[in-house]
């Protein structure tokens, strides 16, 4: 499921698929997307690149054009491969930097950026 916030730029995707289920979190005012894979009990950082992540209003354009005719192509499609490496726990500076809502899929959990 996907919730768009268009007041607080943020977009919520829910994804419960058994061992595959994850949480994501775009927030586009801090420029962050955070998943939680809940397989691995860890969350997944990266910077938003305006370059391949749509935008707020193409995101949820994609998700109705999507849901509606079901095998929609689009050059769009977001995909993001993560390498294992250094984890740490958030500190105060980090929930600075990614946002309250970020804060509250990841903390307490290793971050991988």
């Amino acid at each position: 499921t996907m919730t768009i916030h268009s007041e607080e730029h943020i977009v919520d995707v829910h994804v419960r698929s058994g061992v595959y289920s994850s949480d994501t979190i775009f927030d586009y005012t801090h420029g962050y997307i955070a998943t939680r894979l809940f397989s691995r009990n860890a969350c997944f950082i990266m910077k938003i690149k305006k370059e391949y992540i749509p935008e707020l209003q193409e995101i949820g354009r994609l998700a109705f054009e999507r849901e509606t005719m079901k095998d929609v192509y689009s050059p769009n499609n977001v995909w993001a491969q993560f390498q294992a490496g250094n984890s740490r726990l958030g500190h105060l500076e980090d929930w600075l930097l990614y946002g309250k809502h970020i804060e509250g899929l990841c903390t307490g959990l290793p971050l991988y950026e």
